[in-house]
């Protein structure tokens, strides 16, 4: 094993939301719950140079700090995993801040942090398979892709076994080829086309500086609408403010209401409405005045 590392943050944490929700969606092959750790496979860019490996982390709540282990072929590139890891646990947010701004929508829960991503166009492919299926479905065909398209890699834990399909490789793929994994026909266009547009820098996911410019772009792709495009703005770009007002558990939170009259009253949450959401999703006593 590697040498270990330790990431700090500002409490409070929620870490059983946060290790629940990560743990939920685990693509088999690719990512690991295994009892307190989380751990997954990765791929880094830096300059020319490609670094695959692994990682593997740990929260210590009692020191207010996450400890991670890299693979040794990732050393050379470790100060950009753990700002990766950062963004994926949300390590930099003031939790004292977001909570004083939402009032008391989050007085039950100030420790929500805003699960994000290690790998923005994997985030992306796992949102679009999750259009309109289960959590439970979308990883079932997220991990169907990988265990055909995936690179293999060779770790020391048994569950992390691939890396997740390049942008090429899947920009290579035919519909035919996803339908024959289950993948229903537009989804598996819509996957093909985001491929090629981030293969031919017409979809820059790992540059987005704009996130309403990013949105729109996503929602100029066919086959991806609002929630998808806002879902990934949320978790791919850690965008603060974004509120999914069409999502099914959030209109269930607002009985009667139109999705367009709950965006309007998720006005006053402003700047936070992605974390108004987390806390939407996590407060069912939540009653609209």
């Amino acid at each position: 094993m590697s040498a270990k590392t330790y990431l700090n943050y500002a409490p409070p944490y929620d870490w059983q939301w946060m290790m629940d929700f990560l743990g939920a969606r685990v693509l088999a092959g690719i990512e690991q719950k295994e009892g307190e750790f989380y751990q997954r496979t990765l791929v880094v860019e830096s300059g020319a140079e490609t670094y695959s490996g692994w990682l593997r982390l740990r929260p210590i709540a009692e020191r207010n700090c996450v400890e991670l282990q890299l693979s040794p072929s990732l050393q050379r590139v470790a100060a950009q995993v753990e700002l990766q890891v950062r963004q994926l646990l949300d390590l930099d947010a003031d939790p004292l801040l977001i909570a004083a701004e939402l009032g008391t929508l989050a007085d039950n829960a100030v420790g929500l942090r805003l699960p994000g991503c290690i790998n923005r166009f994997e985030l992306t492919v796992r949102a679009i398979l999750g259009q309109l299926v289960s959590v439970k479905m979308a990883a079932t065909l997220a991990t169907r892709l990988t265990q055909k398209w995936g690179q293999p890699i060779t770790t020391p834990f048994s569950g992390l076994t691939h890396l997740f399909p390049t942008p090429a490789c899947i920009a290579r793929l035919c519909v035919d080829d996803l339908r024959g994994i289950g993948i229903q026909a537009k989804r598996a266009a819509c996957l093909i086309g985001v491929a090629q547009a981030v293969e031919q820098a017409a979809l820059p996911l790992d540059a987005i500086t704009n996130v309403q410019q990013g949105i729109k772009t996503l929602l100029a792709m066919p086959g991806i609408g609002h929630w998808t495009a806002c879902y990934v703005a949320m978790r791919a770009w850690s965008a603060p403010d974004v509120f999914l007002s069409s999502d099914y558990l959030i209109k269930q939170r607002f009985p009667g209401m139109t999705p367009a009259k709950i965006a309007r009253y998720a006005e006053v949450w402003q700047p936070w409405r992605t974390y108004a959401t987390l806390h939407l999703w996590f407060n069912d006593r939540f009653i609209p005045e």
